[in-house]
């Protein structure tokens, strides 16, 4: 299934780098096209005349001039590429690439990657182990990077535990069923919404929260890579966008949200409300800044419109709705509540309580529960992870 693909291999400096010789050898077998670019001390490990060999394209090192005489040969490699997999990835570069440093080739061309990076870490256990290897691997995921396992058992330090990179039919196993399942949703119109909303007061204040939106973006990205057309509706978020596909449309208000939402619901197939709406608006907007009088002030507050409530009324039989509660007591309950009330396929759960887990976090925890009563909790994961297992859950009922 890697006929023709484009796989721009990067291989760092671990002794897990001779494990590089049979991974190109099994991909140009796939029939995928193959280009190796190395760090420096990579060479320590297996040449570049190896791995050049059995690609049969040249091994990039170094930074070079192309035709036209620009310094841009990182540019031009990742462009080529339809997907980078670093393999095996040392705790040196996870830790460059969570933190955007730019030293060498390598890191160069992943910095510039448009395609989906996919990352086999190889270290020790306790390097492995390590809190800021941990926190980089999940930085990593939540930039939407794939990170592989890795497997256990004897190192290259006599050491026995986690931490060794995946054999090479391992990661061509792992490569062949993402890049197969990534076109699942094409032709599919997708609508998300995520942050929060902001309900003026007057020109400086606002009543807001603390939705951080991540989950939304998390949500966009993993529907593109899955070949859907996304439109997100986001709130006031410093957030960015990877994929360019995605369109994108800037809300601050309730209102705001609501009238984008309606608009575009009708030519959705699916739609995915993760954002955090305020329920309340001031009744009245003051023109110019409320002055410090007093020792209290009086905000008179009005409903907003329910966003989910009207897109449920609407909902064909031929479009999927979905819609989050964040809870602190009752969550059941009170999921399953509002799972009939807003007539929705099915609700993503997750509660305060957990920690990690709610606003501004990058890693959640949910439980999905759908209109077959099914109930499926899972552990606390990056937000990038989740947004898979939401992903998964509609392909599942997309396709029963």
């Amino acid at each position: 299934m890697l006929q023709g693909k484009k796989i721009l291999l990067g291989v760092t400096g671990s002794i897990a780098a001779y494990k590089a010789a049979t991974l190109v050898r099994l991909l140009v077998k796939q029939g995928a096209l193959v280009k190796v670019v190395m760090s420096d001390s990579a060479q320590d490990f297996i040449t570049p005349l190896t791995l050049s060999t059995l690609s049969k394209n040249p091994v990039y090192h170094k930074f070079v001039l192309n035709e036209e005489g620009e310094w841009a040969n990182h540019v031009d490699l990742a462009l080529w590429a339809d997907c980078l997999l670093i393999a095996p990835a040392t705790t040196n570069t996870i830790a460059k690439m969570a933190h955007g440093l730019c030293d060498n080739l390598l890191l160069a061309t992943y910095l510039s990657a448009k395609s989906k990076v996919f990352i086999a870490p190889a270290m020790d256990l306790d390097m492995y182990a390590h809190p800021s290897t941990q926190q980089n691997l999940n930085t990593l995921k939540n930039y939407g990077n794939i990170v592989l396992p890795v497997g256990s058992g004897e190192l290259a330090s006599g050491l026995k535990g986690d931490g060794r990179m995946l054999e090479p039919e391992e990661i061509i196993a792992f490569l062949t069923k993402h890049i197969t399942t990534t076109q699942t949703l094409k032709n599919k119109k997708v609508l998300v919404t995520a942050g929060p909303t902001y309900e003026s007061i007057d020109p400086v204040r606002f009543i807001g929260n603390h939705s951080s939106g991540k989950m939304g973006f998390a949500l966009a990205e993993e529907f593109a890579q899955h070949g859907a057309e996304v439109t997100l509706i986001a709130g006031p978020t410093d957030l960015k966008l990877n994929n360019s596909l995605i369109k994108r449309i800037d809300v601050t208000s309730a209102d705001e949200m609501f009238d984008k939402t309606v608009q575009l619901f009708s030519k959705a197939d699916i739609a995915v409300m993760s954002a955090a709406v305020a329920d309340y608006t001031p009744e009245k907007v003051s023109i110019t800044k409320i002055k410090k009088s007093g020792d209290e002030l009086h905000l008179k507050l009005k409903k907003t419109k329910d966003i989910l409530a009207e897109l449920g009324k609407h909902k064909t039989k031929k479009q999927l709705l979905v819609g989050f509660a964040l809870e602190t007591d009752n969550e059941i309950v009170n999921a399953k509540q509002k799972l009939e009330r807003k007539n929705l396929d099915f609700i993503v759960l997750n509660s305060l309580r957990t920690k990690g887990a709610g606003f501004g976090h990058d890693t959640n925890k949910i439980t999905i529960i759908d209109r077959a009563g099914e109930q499926t909790e899972f552990k606390l994961k990056s937000k990038a992870e989740v947004a898979n297992d939401i992903v998964q859950k509609i392909i599942n009922l997309k396709h029963a």
